[in-house]
C-alpha cells in the first residue's frame, strides 16, 4: 500500500510541476504489466510498454519456455523453503526476492491469465478501469518475450485503445535488438525519437467500452 502511494504522490507531484503537459509512462517488461494496478490510473496519459508481454510461461520464448518449469516447480519452492526467502543473488537466478514476493509472482506465472487469473476479481477490476491507451513496442528478437505474451498481456487491459508495433532487426538495420537492447545509446537515433513520435500520437483517454487491440496480430 505504502507503495501505491508513493506512485500517487509522484504523479500528483508531476501534474502540478506541469499542469498543461501529459503524463506518460515508458514501461519496460513488469513495468508494462503493473500499471494495470495503479490506485488512480486517470492521472495518466498514456503507456508505452517496450519488449513486455504476459508472465505465464507457455507465453515465454522458446529457449526460456524449455527452462522455465525447473525455476517454478522446483528450484523457487525448494530454495524458498529451505532458505526463507529466494536466494536469487546466489543462485544468478532474478536477485534476491522475499518469500511473498517470489511465491506471488510464481503464482501469476503459472496461471494462464497471469495476474488476472490468479489474484482474482478485484485485480481484473483493476485492469479494465484503466482508460489510458497503450501502445506495445514487442522486440521480433526477444530472447524473453513473444508476440503472443505481448497480445496476452495488453487483453488485461481490456477498456481501453491497445496498439502493437512490432521492431525487428532488419528495419533498424542492426544485428541485434533482444529484451533490453531498446535502452542501448545505440538507439538513441532511431527507436527513442520513434518512441516519442508515437507517445505523442496517443489518442486521449476512452470512455468505458471493450476495445480491440490493433496493429501486428499474434
Amino acid at each position: 500500500m505504502r507503495g501505491h502511494e508513493k506512485i500517487v504522490n509522484t504523479f500528483s507531484k508531476a501534474k502540478a510541476a506541469l499542469p498543461s503537459q501529459p503524463l506518460f509512462l515508458l514501461g519496460h517488461s513488469l513495468g508494462a504489466q503493473l500499471p494495470g494496478l495503479l490506485q488512480k490510473p486517470e492521472q495518466v496519459d498514456g503507456l508505452l510498454s517496450v519488449a513486455a508481454g504476459s508472465g505465464y510461461w507457455r507465453d515465454n520464448a522458446h529457449r526460456l519456455r524449455r527452462v522455465v518449469p525447473y525455476f517454478w516447480w522446483v528450484l523457487v519452492p525448494l530454495a524458498t523453503r529451505l532458505c526463507g526467502y529466494f536466494p536469487g543473488r546466489a543462485l544468478r537466478k532474478v536477485g534476491d526476492l522475499p518469500a511473498g514476493v517470489i511465491l506471488q509472482w510464481r503464482r501469476w506465472c503459472l496461471n494462464p491469465r497471469y495476474s488476472v487469473g490468479a489474484e482474482g476479481l478485484a485485480v481484473a477490476q483493476s485492469y479494465g478501469a484503466v482508460r489510458f491507451p497503450v501502445l506495445a513496442l514487442p522486440m521480433a528478437d526477444d530472447e524473453l518475450m513473444t508476440l503472443r505474451g505481448t497480445h496476452n498481456l495488453l487483453n488485461l487491459y481490456a477498456n481501453t485503445e491497445r496498439r502493437v508495433e512490432r521492431i525487428t532487426p532488419a528495419e533498424l538495420q542492426v544485428r541485434r535488438i533482444g529484451h533490453f537492447g531498446f535502452f542501448r545509446a545505440q538507439f538513441q537515433s532511431s527507436l527513442w525519437p520513434r518512441a516519442a513520435a508515437l507517445l505523442a500520437s496517443l489518442p486521449r483517454a476512452t470512455a468505458p467500452s471493450a476495445a480491440a487491440v490493433t496493429g501486428t496480430t499474434a
